[in-house]
């Protein structure tokens, strides 16, 4: 394990953060436990966002985490700030990145995380005055649900052959199209409700979708040894009850009214409905 006493601190640099992102958090505490940084050298975005700290883009730090070097005030933004801080560790990721094509793709892939942060773990407030919310991104938000969408629908296509006793046997065809007329159903619904929210609640409730499609997962582990179509449905079940807890938390925050979250249930029941 990583501890202090090996890293090397890179001193007179700070990296500024979003504080209401968990991932952030997490991630940039990392670097102060494992001796990275000092903990001084690590700030909220909220915190020093009105401050005059020289030739920070503030509007750019929101979109891509910020590493200032206080001893020439040169700031670097995204992936090339996390490579500044861990190549001074270890070297050979710098190396790598100065590649053209892992400089591409590591900075297409911090793209792809950071513009979706807000749906993949959001904070307790969506929005608001000096709040590190990134530029809304359709391409990488699109991608966000396109490639969700698809790791869903996959898994529930492989899940459906745990319950052939009990309904039919899907395949990955069906399951795209299911789930690609829920996301036109609930953005329509969503739509007229906040014309400005069906984006954001598109990348929410895949983030939803994917995480039930992680929980049903450890049951492909069983079925060498389990051979029951119930406990699979009953875990099913299960599984789409904290779904349904999790998408009623993600309104919440959202400001969208709750019978959004009845409208995701219904669409399903007349799903379930046409296929039996």
């Amino acid at each position: 394990m990583l501890n202090n006493n090996v890293m090397k601190t890179l001193t007179d640099h700070t990296i500024i953060y979003d504080d209401e992102c968990p991932m952030c958090n997490l991630y940039t505490k990392a670097f102060v436990k494992t001796g990275m940084l000092d903990a001084n050298d690590r700030e909220a975005f909220t915190e020093v966002v009105n401050t005059n700290i020289p030739n920070i883009n503030w509007n750019r730090a929101r979109n891509e985490i910020a590493v200032i070097n206080k001893s020439d005030n040169s700031v670097k933004y995204g992936a090339e700030g996390l490579v500044h801080v861990i190549g001074y560790n270890f070297p050979m990721f710098k190396s790598l990145f100065n590649l053209d094509f892992v400089r591409v793709l590591m900075s297409r892939l911090y793209f792809f995380i950071s513009y979706n942060r807000k749906v993949i773990a959001p904070g307790k407030i969506f929005e608001g005055d000096n709040k590190c919310t990134p530029d809304m991104s359709y391409k990488y938000r699109w991608a966000y649900i396109i490639f969700l969408w698809s790791i869903t629908s996959t898994v529930l296509a492989f899940y459906s052959r745990l319950l052939v006793s009990l309904v039919p046997e899907s395949n990955f065809v069906r399951e795209f199209l299911i789930c690609g007329g829920q996301i036109i159903f609930q953005g329509i619904i969503v739509g007229l409700v906040r014309r400005d929210r069906w984006i954001h609640y598109l990348g929410n409730v895949m983030t939803v979708s994917l995480s039930g499609a992680l929980l049903l997962s450890p049951a492909f582990l069983l079925k060498g040894f389990i051979h029951s179509g119930i406990f699979y449905m009953s875990y099913f079940m299960i599984v789409v009850a904290l779904m349904f807890f999790e998408h009623i938390r993600r309104v919440k925050i959202l400001g969208l009214p709750r019978f959004i979250s009845l409208t995701w249930v219904i669409y399903r029941f007349l799903v379930l409905l046409i296929i039996l």
